[in-house]
């Protein structure tokens, strides 16, 4: 059209039509692994010398156990022990206590949305986080698994993708005031595929690590003993996150064609609910309406 138009300006009539399906499914994978592990280990030194049956002094040499709160997915092992002896008159008593925490996380998300070339589409698999503003009025931010593409087809089977991912959770250990932080990962790029193909358009591999030494001034150096003095924390965290997408090219179908998850779940009756306990009434392999079923149905729990 730009051409014809440098010969013929707003003369120019348009006959062209694009062949071939203009509906795009892009389907995409996000699976995440992490994997934190928490170690502490403290000490707490009692010393308390007697004269004549009397006490004449006493010191309490304690450090800090530095312990979190086990969360979903994870296992924590504590482990304590007081440990005591004497000469004389002087009696010593030690305390020492361990922690092992360890977390692990998986998320896995397999969006489909579909779009016709050249228009954007949009998804979300999460929820809105309320944020109160200066002015008292509340913002919401989206969180979870965001999905926003604009596919164009090229040629029957080529397809052009501009994409926009981000997973996204809250992040307690971050807070102003009665707010937390989000921690995300998001990625912007424009690929090139055909129909049917798949890429992994991004991956993370982030390996955290911090270590911290606590100790009783000067006691804490003494070789072997020392270790009595001091307080020490570890925490390692993994984790891995790969985005693989796929774009087909599709055409609708007749209704009858497409299968529901509820298609075949019927409600109980009063008997079988509080007699029978079934939480889903019995139904027929065909289901509700005129699906038919071959092979292997249902749901898989792993």
């Amino acid at each position: 059209m730009e051409l014809a138009n440098r010969y013929a300006p707003d003369r120019v009539t348009n006959l062209m039509m694009v062949g071939g399906s203009q509906q795009v499914m892009l389907k995409v994978r996000f699976a995440e692994m992490q994997r934190s592990t928490t170690k502490a280990l403290s000490s707490s030194v009692g010393i308390t010398g007697l004269v004549n049956g009397g006490s004449i002094g006493t010191g309490n040499l304690t450090g800090s156990l530095g312990a979190t709160t086990p969360t979903s997915g994870q296992t924590a092992d504590t482990a304590s022990g007081v440990f005591s002896f004497g000469a004389g008159g002087l009696a010593v008593d030690v305390l020492i206590e361990a922690l092992e925490t360890k977390g692990m996380v998986r998320t896995l998300a397999e969006p489909n949305v579909v779009a016709i070339s050249g228009q954007s589409a949009s998804f979300l698999a999460g929820g809105e986080y309320p944020v109160p503003g200066a002015d008292g009025a509340i913002s919401y931010k989206p969180f979870g698994v965001e999905l926003s593409f604009t596919p164009t087809v090229i040629d029957d089977n080529h397809i052009s993708l501009r994409l926009n991912t981000k997973v996204s959770a809250l992040d307690r250990s971050i807070a102003v005031g009665n707010q937390f932080g989000f921690k995300s990962r998001s990625t912007n790029t424009t690929v090139e595929m055909r129909d049917g193909q798949s890429f992994a358009i991004a991956g993370l591999l982030q390996d955290d690590f911090d270590d911290t030494v606590g100790q009783v001034p000067w006691l804490g150096d003494v070789p072997i003993l020392g270790a009595l003095f001091r307080s020490t924390d570890f925490a390692r965290r993994q984790s891995e996150l790969v985005i693989i997408i796929t774009p087909h090219l599709v055409t609708p179908v007749s209704g009858d064609a497409l299968a529901m998850p509820t298609d075949r779940m019927r409600v109980p009756t009063e008997e079988e609910l509080f007699l029978l306990g079934t939480i889903e009434g019995t139904t027929t392999l065909g289901g509700s309406g005129s699906q038919g079923v071959q092979g292997s149905f249902g749901y898989v729990l792993e």
